[in-house]
């Protein structure tokens, strides 16, 4: 056997390894197998992955491995022929409620760019299928459908929000304009121009009226108008014909024809929630959202506010909270002592939500009015605070969230995007659809995905959708069909977060590289055995060494070599039983070869299948 043809492990002590000697050969599957606790892992992790480990840390400059520490050279003593090491243990690849199963297998970066690339956009207010045009466009389409009329030509500036907008209209004005509409109505810029400021409000400027003629001079004059606007309404412009109050919107960019509404142009990042670009707003993108529950507030309503029926605050206290609560029911015509359910409505609204009043009673003892006031936050409102403060300690977070319940976001119904990603869609289907299927049906829609899109759109499309197949066929190769590409990482268990990363890694197509598996067969069926097999003998074919730690006797007969350790487990293990390939190992008097060449079965219990009584709960 050649050097380049193995990786020679020499003089390995780590945990019970008995100082032993072996070959693995290189680009072949090989199984590693012996009792729970004979040293199996000890050889393949804490021996060949922590010494690629280290090796792979002190290629990094001395200023870079001051940051990262330095690893132990495991209790060795040579290893020869070592590749680049990845190791896919059985651990849940990350605990961050942004990682999904599209995340960690790239399949929804594909998706992403699909949909910024091929996708259809359509109005979420009528539901319309969204136009964008260019100048000379929009030029060529007023001079067919309003020849002869006269129109007025706006640039939006103000949609829809308060204020009273002086400034604006000042600045207007100094741009030369004269005239503006406001909430439908044409106006004059005069001197001190404003709106009411508790208003919303919708304003844009009147850059030209003209008559629509087929003139060189009209034509030469409206295309400047059309500059002018889409420069002054952000690549958005309004056109009313006079005497007609109905606006016709045109926009360089994706544009509802009816409403006016306009997206951005797509990128891939318009449709990621771990992006500003694309998550909603309300729940930044995680789909859930903590809010505050009244009736944890306030759980048992036969209390006073005195007993503590206001749990957040306990029983009653001499602080300014409780100052403030016997206002509010000075104010409200209610005692402390009264129980909650007897409070009146408003003042509950009062004590959960805040308010300020300022109010005269009449003083028995005094025989006059006091003048009284409060300005009280709400508990529930300082409850969600403390929750989203950023500088606060883990424990007072702790203490919020007693008083919250983990609900689906109502604004994106969990889907994580923002509205107008949703409104993009690909054969019917927006991207939350489409990750919500599990893994085959989404395999299907994609398959037939070239037969639904227009030519020029499939011209663009056609390496994308490959590529989201390729990657999808390597998640059913491995048996993971019944998942779905939104599922979050931090649910998945530890056999199918490493049955994920072999179908990442078989989809990054790397060569030369030493894997290493921790019983990726755990929890599969065992019709899902052969699939993951194929996949490993694929990682195989391509120019990889395998190693598996593995107890499965299909994985083991389908191996190349196997390395059996023990004979038993702790410190009576760490020796090298025997090895070979599972012809040869079959031939052994060894515990592991009779188990596989059937001289000796596991029995079955001979209460096997029988129904157990029901017992109920």
């Amino acid at each position: 056997m050649k050097a380049e043809q193995h990786i020679e492990v020499l003089g390995a002590r780590v945990h019970n390894l008995k100082d032993i000697d072996l070959k693995i050969p290189r680009n072949k599957l090989v199984v590693i197998t012996g009792l729970s606790g004979s040293g199996k892992s000890s050889l393949a992790f804490d021996t060949i992955y922590a010494e690629g480990q280290r090796r792979y840390i002190e290629t990094f400059s001395a200023y870079a491995r001051q940051f990262l520490g330095n690893l132990e050279r495991p209790d060795v003593d040579k290893i020869e022929g070592l590749s680049p090491v990845i190791a896919i243990e059985q651990k849940t690849t990350s605990r961050s409620p942004r990682s999904t199963v599209g995340t960690i297998t790239e399949i929804y970066d594909f998706l992403r760019l699909l949909f910024a690339r091929a996708g259809t956009a359509y109005s979420y207010k009528t539901g319309e299928k969204m136009v964008s045009y260019t100048d000379e466009q929009i030029l060529n389409k007023i001079l067919d459908d309003f020849k002869g009329k006269s129109v007025n030509i706006l640039a939006p500036k103000i949609r829809s929000r308060k204020g009273h907008y002086r400034e604006l209209f000042e600045q207007i004005g100094k741009q030369g304009f004269v005239k503006v509409r406001i909430d439908g109505e044409i106006k004059d810029i005069v001197k001190g121009l404003k709106v009411d400021r508790y208003k919303t409000h919708d304003i844009e400027i009147v850059v030209d009226r003209l008559r629509i003629e087929d003139k060189t001079s009209v034509r030469r004059r409206l295309f400047d108008s059309i500059k002018t606007a889409m420069k002054l309404g952000q690549n958005t412009m309004l056109l009313i014909p006079k005497d007609q109050t109905t606006p016709v919107y045109f926009s360089r960019e994706l544009m509802c024809p009816t409403t006016g509404i306009a997206y951005p142009k797509p990128e891939p990042n318009s449709f990621s929630f771990n992006s500003p670009k694309g998550a909603c707003p309300d729940c930044n993108g995680l789909g859930q959202k903590y809010v505050v529950n009244p009736d944890k507030i306030i759980p048992n309503k036969n209390l006073s506010v005195n007993q503590g029926g206001i749990e957040p605050h306990g029983k009653s206290k001499k602080n300014w909270v409780f100052k403030q609560l016997k206002e509010i029911a000075l104010h409200h015509g209610f005692k402390l002592t009264d129980p909650i359910k007897d409070i009146p409505q408003e003042a509950i609204e009062v004590i959960l939500y805040g308010g300020k009043a300022s109010f005269k009673h009449y003083n028995e003892t005094m025989k006059m009015d006091i003048e009284h006031r409060y300005d009280f936050e709400g508990v529930a409102n300082f409850i969600e605070k403390t929750y989203h403060a950023k500088q606060i300690s883990t424990s007072l977070k702790r203490w919020a969230k007693k008083y919250m319940d983990h609900i689906l976001c109502p604004s994106c119904k969990g889907s994580r995007l923002k509205k107008m990603a949703l409104h993009f869609k690909v054969d019917n289907y927006n991207i939350s659809e489409l990750v919500d299927k599990d893994i085959l049906a989404l395999f299907d829609i994609i398959k037939d995905l070239p037969n639904h899109l227009s030519a020029s759109k499939l011209k663009i499309a056609d390496e994308i959708i490959k590529e989201i197949k390729t990657r999808l066929q390597f998640l059913i190769d491995v048996g993971l069909t019944y998942l779905n590409l939104n599922r979050g990482s931090k649910t998945l268990s530890g056999g199918e977060a490493q049955r994920i990363r072999i179908a990442t890694q078989i989809g990054s197509q790397l060569v030369g590289v030493l894997y290493i598996l921790d019983e990726p067969s755990i929890g599969l069926h065992q019709r899902d055995n052969e699939k993951l097999t194929n996949s490993l003998k694929y990682l195989r074919d391509i120019g990889n060494s395998i190693i598996v730690v593995e107890h499965d006797k299909d994985m083991m007969i389908s191996a190349d070599h196997i390395i059996d350790i023990g004979p038993f487990a702790g410190k009576n293990g760490g020796e090298i039983i025997s090895q070979g390939p599972p012809n040869e190992i079959l031939k052994q008097h060894t515990e592991t070869a009779q188990y596989l060449n059937g001289k000796k079965e596991i029995e079955v219990p001979k209460n096997a299948g029988e129904v157990m009584p029901s017992i109920y709960i």
